[in-house]
């Protein structure tokens, strides 16, 4: 408790200084974070890659490049505020938390701390506990860049940490990636006071591939959006319908590209599914494993490669004959699990998609644009790719509504939750 008063203290105390800075000086530090990113890139993707178990080519080639990427683009709005707000005046708003998950811990800390920091706030992050060590190196990279002190302040812990943020009185926003359930705790706590609040949330997110698809750039699609980072990020398209009459193609065309994947070193440049986070996520796949074996499910698991016997691993899989009330058809796993079901009608193609909970994103893939467009209008989901999948870029916003929250992370969006106009 001591440890997050002492941060939070020290942001507030630093944030007259900061939110008076000429907008161009802000740029200046946020250019320098974001090049000394670059410059210890090698050094923050095996460090990554170490914490969380992602393969190194997931953190070398997209989570590090993304988060200096953030930081040069939110850097470009710090003078230019007054264009994303036409007719108001806007200021900062003071203090904010942000309470970030384990999947993606150097890119959530730069979707979070580069729109604060542009916007002239003070900051105080919380990193998941099993992956801080690549936030802890942040810091050390703001004391290298000369930061004045308390502009960003990071605290490790736990539930309880995150929890003593949330509630305390001086902190103005709260920003928080995470479970559902927390994420609900979270808005209760702030509901009752006059924080500012956004939540990224869970999901359980429909890819739909339609016969005049291209079936080879979406089984890539599919592989890039569930099984290369394991099935670790809130948007994993871990429910896949295919029409009626592709399902086959479509299930001999997957099985084959998966007999190519392979399980193992996080750290081997050429290992495409790396270790799970941890022991008690391991368990949490598994008992959905079971459950979707249970329910009736069929249960294909084609690559039979030997696991290594130190860490935690878990093979890529998909089940067939799946059902929509199915456990694995509803709940998140966040796991190398693909639930794969079938459609007959763009219509039911729509309505299984949009029958879930959750809002966060969605996949299309067809040849013609017209439905591309004309399905994405109708499908519930905060962001929509269309013959891709799983690309991020700083300038396009992010996030979800119904049970996967709201507000927006990035571009002229995400500026919109930390300033007061």
């Amino acid at each position: 408790e001591d440890d997050v008063d002492a941060a939070v203290q020290s942001a507030k105390k630093a944030f007259p200084k900061w939110s008076a800075l000429d907008p161009r000086e802000r740029a200046k530090y946020m250019f320098r974070i974001a090049r000394r990113i670059q410059e210890r890139a090698r050094e923050l993707a095996v460090l990554e890659s170490m914490d969380g178990g992602k393969p190194i080519a997931e953190s070398r080639d997209v989570d590090i490049p993304l988060a200096a990427a953030h930081f040069f683009y939110h850097a470009g709005w710090c003078d230019k505020l007054k264009y994303v707000f036409p007719g108001a005046d806007p200021k900062p708003i003071g203090v904010c938390g942000h309470i970030i998950p384990w999947n993606f811990p150097l890119l959530m800390a730069a979707w979070k701390l580069a729109p604060a920091l542009a916007c002239g706030n003070t900051c105080v992050l919380k990193p998941a506990e099993t992956t801080s060590l690549t936030t802890l190196r942040l810091a050390a990279i703001l004391e290298e860049i000369e930061l004045p002190p308390g502009v960003v302040n990071i605290i490790t812990g736990a539930g309880a940490t995150g929890q003593l943020l949330v509630n305390h009185p001086h902190v103005r926003k709260i920003a928080f990636t995470g479970s559902t359930e927390v994420g609900k705790h979270i808005a209760k706590a702030c509901a009752s006071t006059d924080k500012k609040l956004t939540l990224e949330l869970g999901g359980k997110s429909p890819n739909i591939i339609f016969e005049d698809a291209s079936i080879d750039q979406a089984i890539e699609g599919i592989i890039q959006g569930i099984y290369f980072n394991q099935g670790h990020v809130c948007c994993a398209g871990s429910r896949l319908f295919v029409a009626e009459s592709s399902l086959d193609e479509v299930i001999a065309k997957l099985t084959h590209r998966m007999k190519s994947l392979r399980v193992g070193d996080p750290l081997d440049k050429n290992t495409d599914i790396g270790a799970i986070n941890s022991k008690a996520q391991l368990a949490t796949i598994h008992k959905y494993l079971d459950a979707g074996r249970g329910e009736g499910a069929t249960f294909h698991e084609v690559n039979r490669q030997p696991l290594a016997s130190k860490g935690y691993w878990c093979r890529p899989c998909f089940f067939t004959d799946v059902q929509p009330s199915h456990t694995i058809a509803r709940d998140e796993i966040f796991g190398p699990v693909l639930a794969v079901m079938s459609f007959r009608t763009p219509e039911e193609a729509l309505t299984r998609a949009n029958n879930t909970p959750y809002g966060l994103a969605a996949g299309v893939w067809t040849d013609k644009g017209s439905k591309i467009f004309e399905i994405a209008r109708k499908l519930k989901a905060g962001v929509i790719w269309c013959n891709t999948y799983n690309r991020f870029d700083p300038a396009s916003p992010f996030g979800g509504f119904k049970e996967s929250g709201f507000g927006r992370e990035g571009g002229m969006h995400g500026l919109r939750a930390y300033v007061d106009l």
